[in-house]
This record gives C-alpha cells, structure tokens and sequence, in this order.
C-alpha cells in the first residue's frame, strides 16, 4: 500500500518522464521505482480511467494491466446491459468491469487468479464505492465446478486474448478460456442465467456466432470516438432464433451515444439501390461498419450506396441522423496530380480509401498531398469501375 507521503510524492510528479525520475534519487524512506510505476500506470489511466485517475488513495498495477482493462466508457456500457440480484465476474483483472457492474448489481463475485491484481482490487474497489463486491482469488472456471449455489442473475467473462510469448490472439478458441469447448459452455450455464462474452474487437462475429452452441441473444459492437473497443455477446439458457439475434453498433462519444440497431436477419433480406455521387456523402461509423450492415444502412436512411464494395452512401437532400460521418461533395476527379492540383491548389487534404486499390499512403505518396486542413478526399471506385476522387467538405 502506499504511505501519505508517497501519494504526495506521486501527486507532484504525475506529469513528469517517468524515465528521467528513475535517474534522480529518491526521498528518504521511499522506494522510487515503486512509485515510478506508480506514476506511469496513473499516466496511462488519466484520460481512460479519469475517475481511477483522481483519487489519490488507489494503488495501481503495472501499466500492461491499465492497457488491457477496460476504460470507463467501454465498462458503463457493459454495465447499461445487466441488472439482477448476483452477477459473478470470473476475469476480474484490475477491476474496472467489476466497479461498473456493482452499480447496477445487487451483489458481485470478482475472481481474479492473480493474487496481486486481486489484492490491488480488494484495496481498491471499497475506496471507489464498490462495498457490494466480494473478492476472490483463484480460477474462475474451477469456482464454478465446485459451486453448488443456486444459477447467478449474470456470469461475465473477458478470456484472456495473449498467447505463451505474450502475443495478441483474437479466435475465440485461442483465449483463455476457450469458450468455445461445449464442456465449458455447459458449466457457465448451469450457473447462470445468462453470459455476458468480452471479445476482441478483431472477431469475426459471423464465425463466433457459429462457433458458440450455447444461443446469443444479442450482439454489441462498441465503439469509443469511432473506434472499435469490444465485441460483446449476451448469450441466453432460452432458445434463441439465428435470424433474430439483435445487433446493436454503437459508437460512445464524450457527450452521446450512437447506436444503430437492427436483427441479425434484417441485413440479409433488405435491398438497397447504387449509383453515382450526389449533394451528400456518408461514410458509417466503425461500429456500424463492423456490425457488418452495408446494405441496411443505406436502406433505413434512404440512402443510395455507390458500389457494392465501397460502403460509401449518397442521396440529395441531407440525413443529419446518420450514424456516421457526413461531407458535401465539391467536385468529382481523377486519381491523377495534375486535377487534384487544379481542385485542391494547396495540396493538403484528409484522405479515406474505401474500395480502392491503392492505400492511404500509396495515394498521398503518388498525388503529393499533404495530410490536413478543411478539404476531405474520398478516394473510391464508382459503380461502373471507374477510380475516382470525391472532393467534398465535412457536414458532421
């Protein structure tokens, strides 16, 4: 734990390069490396765990745990999606899940199998309100095999995603565990009455789905400022009909919240129409974008797609609804440098490829433009193959 004047000494130097702190000597009585990684776990937190960040009485771990826990955004989503008497988390890590879910949850379980980590939530979560949760250490699945209460309102996992050598994975069968083994989905649900699923943003929900014999309710594809977080399964004990699985992308900015909603059926049964550029342009959040619905978008907002692989959208008359990002287009070019200098003298301009052969620094590299400024370039190909660039201006 940590004394009042090495909270103090942290508070002060909060701001400061941690590696420059290492070189300096430390105060009497104080262990300078131990508040050095105290300071630098705090340093990542600032802007994702800000309510973590500004209470001086927490003891963090190591900053590889302040990285893959989740930001309080992301863990009050998750936490919007439960309610009940008992929810057990059985991948507690540093704990931010665990504080969020206990707002909502009469009485929560945390298991941690690393005795630090647990420790530090023990600590920690009573000082941040967290009186209702209990902390245990071990291994969850082996808590549950050996439990013999009644099925818990709610069961959270977020399998651990790093291989032996401490490489990312992303497959559901590569975590720990593999929850995709039917012994493993049996024992979950025996002792809940439903499942909360953390993966990783890079899933491919269509195989996950496949993948999990136990029935998903629901999908939740969670973006933070239009990039994507977590893929989240909400996996019930009752039947559950594939065509009806709920899909919900949502993109958490610092005042609102985004959401697009729609069956998992409804994207395979809509039409949508193509053609050329019009007035407006739209290009859909990642969320939107990794839910997959690139013909429902345009579909439900009346929009007109501009080729079957560009996920691109247009229409004549402005949807300021969109969930996404919205231009107004200026003109329509080539791909070569002598129109874009004609278009955009200044040669600075934000660039996005959608459909194209060539990637963003290829483009920039080629055309000699500068990344900046008010102009925004869509770089695409047309419905009837043609390699265009939209020139446009950003609505929203």
């Amino acid at each position: 734990m940590l004394s009042l004047p090495e909270r103090v000494y942290i508070r002060n130097h909060l701001t400061d390069d941690v590696r420059t702190l290492l070189l300096k000597t430390a105060p009497a009585g104080m262990d300078i490396r131990k508040l050095a990684v105290q300071i630098a776990a705090r340093q990542k937190a600032k802007e994702k765990l800000p309510t973590w960040y500004a209470n001086d009485d927490l003891v963090f771990p190591p900053g590889l745990s302040v990285e893959q826990a989740s930001s309080e955004q992301t863990a009050r989503y998750k936490a919007s999606l439960v309610s009940g008497h008992k929810l057990l988390d059985l991948t507690g890590g540093m704990g931010v899940d665990t504080w969020a879910f206990s707002e909502r949850m009469e009485r929560v379980l945390y298991v941690e199998r690393n005795p630090e980590l647990a420790s530090l939530a023990a600590h920690n979560l009573p000082l941040l309100g967290a009186t209702n949760v209990t902390v245990q250490t071990g291994d969850g699945l082996s808590l549950l095999t050996a439990s013999n209460n009644a099925p818990a309102d709610w069961l959270y996992l977020d399998p651990h995603r790093r291989d032996e050598v401490g490489g990312k994975v992303v497959r559901l069968q590569d975590c720990e565990p593999d929850i995709t083994r039917p012994e493993i989905q049996l024992a979950l649900r025996k002792t809940s009455k439903q499942i909360l699923l953390k993966a990783s943003p890079l899933l491919d929900i269509d195989l996950a789905i496949r993948q999990l014999e136990s029935p998903v309710k629901s999908v939740h594809i969670v973006a933070v400022e239009g990039e994507v977080k977590e893929v989240l399964f909400i996996i019930d004990n009752q039947s559950v009909n594939i065509k009806k699985i709920e899909v919900n992308a949502v993109n958490l900015l610092s005042e609102r919240r985004i959401e697009f909603s729609f069956s998992w059926d409804d994207e395979r049964s809509v039409d949508v129409a193509f053609g050329d550029p019009q007035t407006f342009l739209y290009e859909p959040n990642a969320a939107v974008l990794k839910a997959g619905a690139f013909r429902l978008v345009g579909n439900r907002f009346g929009l007109t797609k501009l080729a079957p692989n560009s996920h691109l959208y247009t229409s004549s008359e402005l949807r300021d609804d969109f969930p996404g990002r919205i231009f107004r287009l200026q003109q329509l070019i080539k791909p070569d440098a002598k129109a874009l200098k004609l278009a955009v003298p200044l040669l600075k301009a934000n660039l996005t490829v959608r459909n194209f052969p060539q990637t963003v620094a290829e483009l920039r590299k080629k055309l000699s433009l500068r990344e900046g400024g008010d102009v925004y370039i869509l770089a695409t190909t047309l419905l009837n193959g043609d390699k265009r660039l939209l020139i446009t201006e950003k609505v929203a």
